[in-house]
């Protein structure tokens, strides 16, 4: 049998008007394929065919039966007729007149093990026969039709039904529907649609980038793989590496003159001196051969176009080593549809997402060496004596343990009487002495290097203090003599440290540290040209790529405002306006029928048995446009998974005809839960959308990973994109809030009924879990076909069934009431929860006919009705 995991779609059929356009095998393929094209569905490999009929028009649409029956697909082709009001009546010739009700006939080709038949002789079940209304009421047939077009309910109906005899049966039912009203479920739609794509702010606003440790593998070895190849550049036998090592040796030597400078030899002769200048002009001379050299790899590091594989060629005969991409561009494609999921699944917006995919095309995109060109400009001689100009601009700040020494000296070499006094002269003079010397010996061309006074005014300040304090305590000479001493040791220390300070500042000023940092400065970027060529291809292809997926989520985004639009307002008299806004395939002729064969049925006579149970195809039934609208809100062209669209059938409360203002419309067999929406409402169609886009962009994946990812996947994932927003749109109308869209889900569980609807699923699992009793359900039988049915209380079979996602909560709610633990059928619909019962015919009701041709017309006359026998060679029990 069929399993529901194979069973995909089903294919909805109304034999009822409309047959005649059934009339070949590419008229039922043209059906079928565009009842599954609204879907986004392929061609079926295990077809499902539920046909609504009448009990005579079994052998009346003996061909599309026989159509239906051949269907061409891998697997087998499975078909549930539901039959909707009374036998034809009695059969002339025969010895007993039969009643109405007394017989079903049905052709050979359904008897088949691939058939079923449901027979509903009264759709509305009413309790008196003052109180009955049409059996095959609209309203009651589109919850009927609607539920079997489930697949898990299709087929679990057709497996049971081969248990029974001739496989035909009459139904019971008790329904139990949960579902919003329309304003509440198109509100929460549009939320929802509007948190999964984002705000438009514009895609150039700065945002947060993602952390390495939490981008996947593939992409964290392109973003960070890169940074961490900057050490071994240059080749050690390399032309590239010889011209940094001249230079930096020319530096070491003039940092060791430095030294030697900054030391009283330094002071006191000027070789020293010559020595740092020569020095530093070779060192100016070896840097400048270097920054041509690094002006050179840019420029052969590739133009406007990213590097390539001739560009790292040319590199390598400079002398730099552009170390191997190894396996780091593998299973790019893969980590970008990881990526995606990983924010996807924290809740971001399709265009927070997309603003992402743009900051990691930027991480990784190789930058050309031309690019980085205009960086030489701040490691340029003009820089560098600019650089060394700014340095050197005033003297060095004396520190002030200089001062403090200074004047110190002073102080100790003025402790002394008159005459001796005069030695108090002697600190001041040394430290001008000094200064005069230092200035000159600093000498750049005319100008002599600025000296700072501080020292010197410290100085003959701390003379002046020594000789005050010396006439006032009249120290002896020995004390004087020991402190000239001491402050004469203290001024060689300052000298030495005033000595050091200023041949530093002018040894700056002359570019030594300027020379530096610009040779560090030339290496880091030929490092970073290195860094640049490093798997630059794919990188590149990275970089494409990502900014491609940041464009379809923004094409994403677009669909999806789109969708959350509000609908435009249908103009007046116009009748009934809905999301989807289509035909009425119940109150008309057929929404699968054609003009011509609508005319053709139409010419029946009044008097034809079938007039009852015909739909009338004026817009008016009731005397009353409007009122006549009230079943087009039922009717529209197929909609996903070969269901009519969402406004065929009740979609929430407030479409319900029978909730119009006539409170006795609803059939009996049928209850309804309204729910006003709970809190994880939009959150949880947000999470349905975004696991929908992953499902669209699935193949796009594909075509990134086989290097194909141009325009033309680009078109067609955005197109798919549209199919399935607007499928899932469908799915909502048509399956309700409970049922997840049938794309891969993501591991967490879906939120209960209260989460969702804002209802309980207690009443879900005290129906489904009622005592299978007669009581228990709605006979769907008219008075005169219950007579018909099998007497055997035990003949029966049920079927239990809700949706899938409260499958737990109901459960749960079984073990603490201690309901039968029956095997329930869990299905996709999360609108429909209840019981079916399915009772057998008693023997000798059913007759099989074998017909003497296959006739393809559905209209027939009084005259062929009254004759079977034009269309029946004989006609055998069930038995045969």
């Amino acid at each position: 049998m069929t399993s529901p995991e194979d069973a995909t779609a089903v294919v909805r059929l109304d034999l009822r008007s409309g047959a005649a356009a059934l009339a070949t095998p590419q008229a039922v393929r043209d059906r079928v394929a565009e009842q599954l094209g609204r879907a986004g569905l392929p061609e079926p490999d295990y077809p499902l065919f539920l046909v609504t009929d009448t009990p005579a028009g079994l052998t009346d649409h003996q061909l599309q039966y026989e159509l239906l029956s051949g269907y061409r697909a891998v697997g087998e082709t499975r078909i549930l007729v539901l039959l909707v009001g009374s036998s034809p009546g009695s059969y002339p010739g025969g010895e007993e007149a039969y009643l109405p009700d007394r017989r079903l006939v049905r052709p050979t080709t359904l008897r088949a093990s691939t058939t079923g038949l449901v027979w509903a002789g009264d759709l509305r079940a009413a309790r008196t026969a003052l109180d009955r209304r049409e059996p095959d009421d609209p309203a009651a047939l589109a919850v009927l039709v609607d539920l079997l077009s489930v697949p898990d309910v299709f087929v679990r109906v057709l497996e049971n039904l081969r248990k029974l005899p001739d496989s035909i049966a009459a139904p019971g039912v008790r329904l139990l529907e949960q579902d919003l009203p329309t304003e509440v479920r198109d509100r929460a739609w549009r939320d929802a649609l509007t948190r999964f794509a984002g705000e438009d702010t514009g895609a150039g606003d700065p945002v947060d980038i993602v952390p390495d440790s939490r981008l996947p593998e593939p992409l964290r070895a392109l973003v960070t793989g890169r940074d961490s190849r900057g050490q071994g550049h240059r080749r050690p036998d390399g032309q590239a590496n010889l011209a940094h090592r001249t230079c930096a040796e020319s530096l070491d030597r003039a940092d060791e003159d430095l030294v030697a400078l900054r030391s009283f030899p330094g002071l006191l002769h000027p070789a020293r001196r010559d020595a740092l200048e020569a020095d530093l002009h070779q060192a100016r001379e070896d840097l400048d051969g270097f920054r041509a050299l690094v002006e050179r790899a840019l420029q052969d590091g590739g133009g406007a176009a990213a590097p390539t594989a001739e560009a790292t060629a040319r590199l390598g005969a400079l002398g730099l080593r552009v170390p191997a991409a190894d396996s780091a561009g593998e299973r790019v494609g893969e980590g970008l549809r990881e990526l995606a999921g990983t924010l996807l699944g924290d809740g971001l917006a399709l265009r927070s997402v997309a603003q992402h995919f743009t900051a990691l095309a930027g991480r990784v995109e190789p930058v050309p060496g031309t690019a980085l060109l205009y960086r030489l400009a701040d490691h340029s001689e003009e820089s560098v004596t600019r650089g060394s100009a700014t340095e050197y601009a005033a003297p060095p700040r004396t520190p002030g343990t200089v001062l403090l020494t200074a004047g110190a000296a002073g102080l100790l070499g003025g402790l002394w009487q008159w005459p001796a006094v005069l030695a108090a002269l002697v600190v001041p003079v040394l430290f001008v002495v000094v200064a005069l010397l230092g200035a000159n010996r600093l000498r750049t061309g005319r100008r002599a290097a600025r000296w700072t006074m501080g020292p010197r005014v410290a100085a003959v300040a701390g003379a002046v203090a020594g000789a005050a304090v010396a006439y006032a305590a009249d120290p002896p000479l020995w004390l004087g003599g020991a402190g000239l001493i001491v402050g004469l040791g203290l001024t060689a220390e300052a000298v030495r440290r005033l000595w050091r300070d200023a041949a530093d500042s002018w040894a700056a000023g002359r570019g030594t540290t300027a020379l530096r940092t610009a040779l560090d400065g030339l290496d880091d970027l030929l490092a970073e040209l290195v860094r640049e060529h490093w798997a630059a291809e794919e990188r590149l292809y990275c970089a494409d790529a990502a900014r491609s997926v940041a464009g379809m989520l923004r094409a994403t985004a677009a669909a999806a405002d789109a969708q959350a639009a509000p609908e435009p307002l249908a103009p007046a008299g116009a009748g009934h306006s809905g999301p989807y806004e289509d035909d009425d395939w119940l109150s008309a002729p057929s929404a699968l029928e054609t003009p011509e064969s609508g005319a053709a049925d139409g010419d029946a006579d009044d008097g034809d048995w079938a007039a009852a149970y015909a739909w009338d195809d004026t817009p008016d039934r009731n005397g009353d446009h409007d009122a006549g609208r009230d079943d087009d809100r039922y009717g529209g062209d197929p909609g996903p998974y070969g269901a009519p669209s969402p406004a065929a059938y009740p979609a929430g409360p407030d479409d319900a005809p029978w909730e119009s203002g006539e409170g006795d419309s609803a059939p009996r067999w049928l209850d309804r839960e309204v729910g006003e929406g709970g809190p994880d409402l939009v959150a949880t169609l947000a999470g349905d959308l975004r696991n929908t886009a992953m499902a669209a962009m699935a193949p796009y994946w594909g075509a990134v990973e086989r290097g194909q990812a141009g325009a033309l996947a680009l078109a067609r994932t955005e197109q798919r994109v549209r199919e399935l927003l607007s499928a899932a749109r469908h799915h909502l109308w048509h399956y309700g809030v409970l049922a997840p869209p049938p794309y891969p889900a993501d591991h967490r569980a879906r939120t209960t009924a209260a989460g969702l609807l804002g209802t309980d699923s207690l009443r879900v699992a005290e129906l489904v879990g009622r005592e299978v009793d007669r009581g228990a359900v709605v006979q769907l039988s008219s008075p005169e076909q219950g007579a018909l049915l099998s007497r055997d209380p035990g003949a029966a079979l049920w079927i239990r069934f809700a949706p899938g996602t409260l499958q737990g909560e109901i459960e749960a709610a079984w073990r603490k009431s201690g309901s039968p633990a029956e095997e329930a059928l869990w299905t996709s619909s999360g609108r429909y929860a209840g019981l079916i019962r399915l009772t057998p015919l008693r023997m000798g009701v059913v007759d099989t006919v074998l017909p003497r041709q296959s006739t393809g017309g559905s209209a027939r006359t009084d005259a062929d009705r009254a004759e079977p026998s034009v269309h029946a060679e004989f006609r055998e029990d069930d038995r045969w």
